[in-house]
């Protein structure tokens, strides 16, 4: 793998429902509800990785990855 290649078997995939304060740890939240925010997207987690520069790309409109 060249210095210009990012390897994909170690990116995280987050789901918007990680941190949906809408949704019970049983539907999938995996964040307390005093970090999660209401109704995130995957367009509002990406400008927050890129506000932190944390390399990031969106897969489709449901998830996202962080490298």
């Amino acid at each position: 793998m060249d210095s210009g290649t990012l390897n994909i078997k170690k990116w995280v995939v987050m789901y918007p429902v990680y941190i949906n304060s809408k949704k019970t740890v049983a539907e999938g939240r995996m964040i307390s509800l005093s970090k999660a925010c209401e109704n995130p997207n995957c367009i509002e987690i990406s400008d927050c990785c890129k506000h932190l520069k944390l390399p990031s790309a969106v897969e489709s409109a449901t998830f996202f990855f962080i490298v």
